[in-house]
């Protein structure tokens, strides 16, 4: 079933691809004792249509009430009766499905994995009860006003585009599914010219083709999904939303390139120096100094067709306007005057510093792994990422900051007491 051989591509992270097309990635990480494994569907909320938004997400949660040879507890138990764990997500562009176990359970890990993947009964009643739970979820958002934000914000910021769509859809999108229509979907998108399959850690890349294609090798067949175009201009909005509350929330945003794009690196450091931790400009000037708010920070993402790049304060009704005012004048400065020398050197340092530390779990090293692969990305090293967030330079980083960052182009949201 194998198609390709396995080569090494960079130090430890080998690729292959079976004979029907299902790419096979693994990075073998000395000196740990676990190993990190997952399949990656390219089906997420920015390829439904308005009426199936959440389906990707309940489709997701649905595959784990049952499938042909195990029941429900069967799949929880599966794996933590080793002490392993099995977890999932839906994001914008892709379904995840993830164990991690210790190396001689590998094996037990992908068969529960191609269970889920291949053969879900997706079952009526099922539905029913998991509707349910997720609407469940849905309601767990909507009291928490930040999330809230944020949801309000993206639909502000991506004018009707899927990527300004919730994950977990709405009430009424979710009541409305059928189980039919996510058979339909699962038929359509859980195949093999869909799908990743990925592993880090303790572990031997063709050991781990071998039990990859018992499991996911005689798949067949698969439609390609895909994310609408989205212009990269950014609405010029100030949108209110009343909500009761002892804050009011502001969100700041603009649209960016997406992930493949140079701009990707000097966006993520100037977003360290806007907002990125304690010594930020955004920490050290609204909380610090003004003392406007205890939660600043900000933030950014990245997808196929576009990104975002953005800025969060929680702050009292009565200080609005002041935390808005402090925002953009630190927005207008990086814009202007980019980042200076001896700034760029430290959030280059925290940048490369947050890589390394991060990658020090299986986990993480499984997730960047797959990062590339579906973004179509060549396989980097560690040293290799770090060497490219070492060479931006100070005018790539005025560039971008003076195109993204002007306080004048962003979508601003506040919400709270009108």
């Amino acid at each position: 079933m194998i198609g390709t051989p396995p080569g090494v591509i960079h130090g430890e992270m080998q690729e292959s691809v079976l004979a029907n097309g299902l790419r096979i990635l693994s990075e073998r990480i000395p000196g740990v004792r676990s190993i990190s494994v997952g399949v990656w569907i390219r089906q997420g909320a920015a390829h439904e249509s308005p009426e199936m938004r959440g389906g990707s997400h309940l489709l997701e949660h649905m595959v784990f009430k049952g499938t042909g040879s195990r029941g429900p507890r069967e799949i929880a138990m599966a794996l933590e009766r080793l002490g392993g764990s099995l977890d999932a997500f839906t994001s914008r562009e892709h379904t995840s499905f993830q164990a991690r176990v210790l190396p001689q359970h590998l094996p037990v890990a992908l068969d529960v994995l191609a269970d889920l993947v291949r053969d879900p009964l997706l079952r009526e009643e099922d539905l029913e009860l998991e509707r349910e739970v997720v609407l469940e979820e849905i309601s767990s958002v909507e009291d928490t006003p930040d999330d809230v934000a944020f949801e309000a914000h993206a639909e502000a910021l991506w004018e009707g585009h899927p990527y300004g769509w919730p994950i977990l859809g709405t009430r009424s999108s979710v009541e409305a599914i059928e189980a039919r229509t996510l058979r339909e979907l699962h038929d359509r998108r859980y195949r093999h010219g869909r799908l990743l399959v990925a592993a880090a850690g303790y572990l031997e890349h063709e050991a781990f083709v071998e039990e990859v294609a018992r499991g996911f090798g005689a798949m067949t067949g698969g439609e390609a999904p895909t994310v609408p175009t989205v212009d990269l201009a950014t609405p010029v909005l100030d949108v209110h939303r009343p909500r009761p509350g002892a804050q009011v929330h502001l969100l700041f945003g603009n649209r960016t390139p997406p992930r493949s794009h140079r701009a990707r690196i000097p966006l993520i450091l100037l977003s360290a120096a806007l907002g990125g931790g304690m010594g930020s400009r955004l920490f050290q000037k609204v909380r610090e100094e003004l003392g406007l708010a205890y939660t600043v920070y900000s933030f950014q993402s990245f997808y196929s067709r576009a990104g975002l790049a953005g800025v969060y304060v929680g702050t009292r009704p009565e200080w609005g306007d002041r935390a808005v005012d402090a925002v953009r004048a630190e927005y207008a400065e990086l814009a202007r005057e980019g980042l200076p020398a001896n700034e760029l050197r430290e959030v280059k340092n925290q940048v490369a510093g947050q890589v390394m530390l991060s990658l020090e779990s299986t986990s993480a090293r499984l997730f960047r792994l797959a990062g590339m692969a579906l973004h179509d990305e060549p396989l980097r090293t560690l040293d290799e990422l770090l060497d490219r967030v070492e060479s931006v330079t100070e005018a790539e980083v005025a560039e971008v900051a003076a195109r993204y960052l002007d306080p004048d182009r962003q979508t601003v949201l506040r919400m709270g007491p009108p």
